[in-house]
């Protein structure tokens, strides 16, 4: 009994084939999807710009997690911290912002971007919970940035449809920034000052360069051993293009799979990946899914990417989707 444990993947769905259409054709359905966010907002979490300081020595005791979970979480800390990912630190001195990505701490791996600076964490639905039943909105979800920070997140907001989730920091190791206004030294929250992405309000024109930041799962699971290791670094860089949007698919519809093509090397675990344009640096969509039936991924698949119409600009006073008042930006 094969018993390996398998990452937040591209979705692999064995979807009819689709023919690629240039950037800006849409599907008339998307008029018809509102933006649906789970039924269950989190809505004990308190949105605000202070956040708990983490200890940079941290124990299970505090991540409440198994003892393999927790070791899991630190050697993934630990990599980053003392290495960077080929060409991320070359990228990010040129001002794209791959310093804004995390990987998910447990073993089926995940990824995620920071959209905004107050600690605001954008990934796929998926990542969070496959289905919305298994959606626990109380759990804590622990991340490492490219730095090699850990945060802890908790979910504030689900949409299977779009298979888009938004994460909050709550909790923070060498939080950046200043105390808390009039607090003492010792004081235990801080404001937040994140990297974070922009986002690209238009369409990437076709063939446009675009650069995945991703975190490939450990263990090859394209072996017919189990524990197989890939080997891989535990944030990967890499360039493709954009490929249009999947004929007659509602690109704001990525409930099966996504409908806006990129060529991306991604692997299990990719999941919540952002892409980047190459030229402008922002932040165009997150890759979800591939498709293996128009071209096998083993030759740079042809993947897909979230295409989200919306994500919250948090700032005083606004609130999660589902909490209240949201502001949108359609990218």
């Amino acid at each position: 009994m094969n018993s390996k444990v398998r990452p937040f993947s591209p979705r692999k769905t064995r979807s009819q084939s689709r023919r690629g259409t240039p950037q800006g054709q849409e599907s008339s359905a998307a008029s018809a999807i509102t933006p649906a966010v789970t039924n269950r907002p989190n809505a004990s979490l308190v949105i605000h710009d202070t956040i708990k300081l983490l200890p940079e020595k941290l124990s299970a005791n505090v991540t409440r997690l198994s003892s393999v979970g927790h070791g899991i979480l630190l050697k993934k800390h630990l990599w980053l911290r003392q290495y960077s990912a080929s060409g991320v630190a070359g990228a990010i001195a040129r001002g794209l912002r791959a310093d804004a990505t995390l990987v998910f701490g447990q073993e089926e791996a995940g990824t995620a971007i920071c959209v905004d600076s107050s600690g605001i964490l954008m990934t796929c639905a998926h990542c969070v919970a496959e289905v919305e039943d298994e959606l626990d909105l109380e759990s804590s979800h622990w991340l490492v940035f490219e730095s090699g920070q850990i945060v802890e997140a908790k979910c504030v907001a689900w949409d299977g449809r779009r298979d888009l989730a938004l994460l909050k920091v709550v909790a923070a190791q060498g939080m950046p920034g200043p105390q808390v206004s009039g607090g003492p030294k010792s004081s235990s929250q801080r404001r937040c000052d994140f990297p974070c992405a922009l986002p690209d309000t238009s369409s990437p024109p076709l063939n446009d360069v675009l650069v995945c930041v991703g975190h490939p799962g450990s263990e090859d699971l394209e072996s017919d051993q189990p524990g197989v290791a890939t080997g891989y670094d535990v944030l990967v860089m890499s360039e493709g293009r954009f490929r249009g949007c999947a004929e007659g698919q509602d690109p704001q519809d990525n409930e099966k799979i996504g409908a806006l093509k990129h060529d991306c090397w991604t692997y299990w675990g990719h999941s919540g990946a952002p892409l980047f344009r190459k030229r402008s640096k922002l932040l165009v969509g997150l890759h979800s899914s591939w498709d293996d039936v128009r071209r096998p991924r083993a030759s740079r698949c042809c993947s897909r990417l979230s295409w989200p119409c919306w994500w919250c600009c948090w700032g005083s006073g606004s609130a999660c989707p589902g909490l209240g008042q949201q502001r949108g930006i359609r990218w």
